[in-house]
């Protein structure tokens, strides 16, 4: 059974920082692309970022510069770093395990940049 445990969302304040934790187990981790998507009110769930089993990273253009994604496949996990966040960074953050042959996402963790 795949599961995919996203943590570390809240309420952070326009300018602030927080970090994303998904904790994957089912999987053979360092063989997946990982990803991090958002999904705000009434819209698409979107491409944050991503991360290859070799490594390689790609960005949305809304979170260069702001955004990192990491892996550590020792423990399983996968982080997202969000820097100078904006109230347009309100989002509930979906964690996703994506291969040829199998796509897995975790439940999601709200975050809201709020003043």
């Amino acid at each position: 059974q795949v599961q995919l445990v996203e943590s570390g969302g809240g309420l952070v304040h326009p300018g602030g920082s927080l970090r994303l934790s998904c904790a994957a187990s089912g999987i053979v981790f360092g063989i997946y692309t990982m990803g991090w998507y958002r999904q705000l009110p009434g819209k698409q769930r979107e491409l944050v970022a991503a991360i290859t089993s070799g490594g390689s990273t790609n960005y949305a253009d809304s979170v260069k510069g702001r955004g990192t994604i990491s892996r550590d496949n020792a423990k399983n996990t996968v982080y997202l770093q969000m820097n100078s966040l904006k109230p347009e960074d309100t989002a509930v953050y979906y964690c996703n395990a994506r291969r040829f042959d199998g796509n897995f996402w975790g439940q999601g963790t709200q975050v809201t940049v709020s003043s």
